[in-house]
């Protein structure tokens, strides 16, 4: 007479290898069915991007962009960080021509520096500039202004912004930067924008006060005075003066500079000259 034990046991393998070979059957259908089938071009464009996940090409990261891309729904183009390399590799995995490619890079449109501004209170929050503009819209007497807490340089994922001893504002650091976007995303006073870096007039103030108003709390601000309008050699203007507040027109500034060297409070830059003072702090501090 066999043990009952053991014919129990013989009997529980022999349903549990029934049950395996059932759902291995099953998973194998399911599959056959089911599966989701990926474009190979999906998984390439995938491999040669660079797996930031910054989100500059509007999507919620590489694989999304990827995806878009094989179905031809996104430009080749998209990707900051991976720059003309990365463009033209995937327009070659698309069989496709990509445009030139315009390199980027982050521009603070402020100089409210301990210099030009000051505060109106002392802050003692959470150093995080959305939480200090929660408090009063900021410490500073400019409401427009910089708060100086450094929270894009913290979020940028490329160490490529730095906090400025000397003016207390965040600085970019152009060779690292990809322009991905994400310190002018975290910005609460939006003063961080990504430009052309071909593009070197920029007006760097955001204060869109009277004239009065802004030189009571900035003494780099701009006063919308128009001087700036009428020495641009540009037909018809390539800066004009809207809400209080210079703009330069992209699309036909020649960077010829009059426009810098006209205004009386030098909140207009001249990001060729602003690059070489920063070559020279680079080389000063490496020193």
């Amino acid at each position: 007479m066999s043990d009952p034990v053991v014919t129990y046991l013989t009997a529980a393998a022999s349903v549990l290898g029934v049950l395996a070979v059932v759902f291995a059957v099953l998973l194998a259908v399911a599959h056959r069915f089911f599966r989701v089938h990926v474009d190979p071009r999906q998984e390439r464009i995938e491999q040669i991007l660079p797996g930031a996940n910054c989100g500059s090409c509007g999507y919620g990261g590489c694989a999304a962009y990827a995806e878009a891309v094989a179905k031809g729904e996104a430009a080749p183009d998209r990707c900051t960080p991976g720059g003309p390399e990365c463009a033209v590799t995937i327009a070659e995995v698309m069989g496709v021509q990509v445009a030139g490619f315009v390199p980027k890079v982050a521009v603070i449109k402020c100089q409210g520096s301990c210099e030009y501004t000051h505060d109106r209170f002392r802050y003692v929050g959470e150093r995080d500039c959305r939480a200090a503009t929660a408090t009063q819209h900021g410490q500073t007497a400019c409401p427009y202004a910089c708060l100086g807490l450094g929270s894009c340089v913290r979020a940028c994922p490329f160490d490529a912004m730095v906090m400025d001893e000397a003016t207390g504002l965040p600085r970019v650091l152009e060779e690292r930067c990809t322009a991905c976007g994400t310190c002018a995303e975290v910005c609460p006073k939006n003063i961080i924008e990504i430009l052309p870096k071909e593009q070197y007039v920029h007006v760097l103030c955001r204060n869109r006060d009277t004239g009065k108003a802004v030189r009571q709390v900035c003494k780099a601000g701009c006063i919308a005075c128009r001087r700036c309008e009428k020495v641009c050699p540009v037909e018809g203007s390539a800066v004009h003066v809207n809400d209080n507040l210079a703009e330069v027109d992209m699309a036909t500034c020649i960077n010829c500079g009059k426009c810098v060297r006209a205004c009386p409070v030098n909140c207009i830059g001249d990001f060729r000259q602003l690059r070489k003072d920063a070559q020279k702090r680079a080389e000063a501090d490496a020193a």
